[in-house]
């Protein structure tokens, strides 16, 4: 039964809005309430894929879900402006209400759901670029971390690509950082200037 409900909860998180899936003998049934004369059956087997199934495995799944309409394809990339905006507008909230109460209120802009297919690293990689860029480039961020990896983690969220926030600390001399994870890649750097640090803290969904 536990098995069964993590397979179901895997495939809702990357559902349409308007789709909902119900448990049957055989499998599921996904029904398209905006259209409602759709319905797509899914068998054990598929359903058990979502939950421990390959990476190649779940976006095969995915993609035949995309392709009867009952879940949405992945945004490409966020343009150049948005991430400035977004970097910018996470600077002021950080110096306005503390870097702890944001960590706090991500859940109000980074959602609990996340795609059964796992985020790509020419994606990140491009993230980083974009976010390091903004960053140095403005005088009001002035290369902060904290900025960078919030910000970075709530537009990997906010596609519904896994990423984890980390805040760390090193203790010779003492010193905090804070970086987002994802696709094997950081953003910032998770060891600027070759220092090490010890995770104290990581955010994996939505303040969770």
């Amino acid at each position: 039964m536990a098995e069964e409900t993590d397979a179901l909860a895997a495939m809702t998180r990357i559902l349409s809005p308007h789709c909902r899936v119900t448990r049957m003998s055989s499998g599921a049934l996904i029904a398209d309430w905006r259209r409602r004369t759709r319905f797509l059956g899914m068998t054990t087997t598929d359903m058990q894929k979502f939950a421990d199934g390959s990476s190649e495995e779940r976006a095969e799944l995915v993609t035949g879900l995309i392709r009867a309409g009952c879940a949405t394809a992945r945004r490409k990339g966020h343009s150049d402006i948005e991430v400035g905006l977004w970097l910018r507008g996470v600077h002021l909230l950080i110096r306005t209400l503390g870097f702890g109460r944001v960590l706090r209120l991500l859940s109000l802009a980074a959602p609990v759901y996340a795609r059964a297919d796992p985020p790509s690293a020419e994606d990140v990689e491009r993230l980083k670029r974009a976010v390091r860029s903004h960053s140095r480039r403005s005088w009001f961020v002035n290369d902060d971390c904290k900025t960078e990896a919030v910000t970075a983690f709530v537009l990997l969220r906010r596609c519904g690509l896994k990423a984890v926030l980390h805040v760390g600390v090193r203790e010779h001399p003492f010193a905090l950082h804070a970086w987002t994870s994802s696709a094997g890649l950081c953003i910032p750097d998770a060891d600027p200037r070759g220092h090490a640090f010890a995770p104290v803290l990581s955010i994996s969904c939505a303040g969770q």
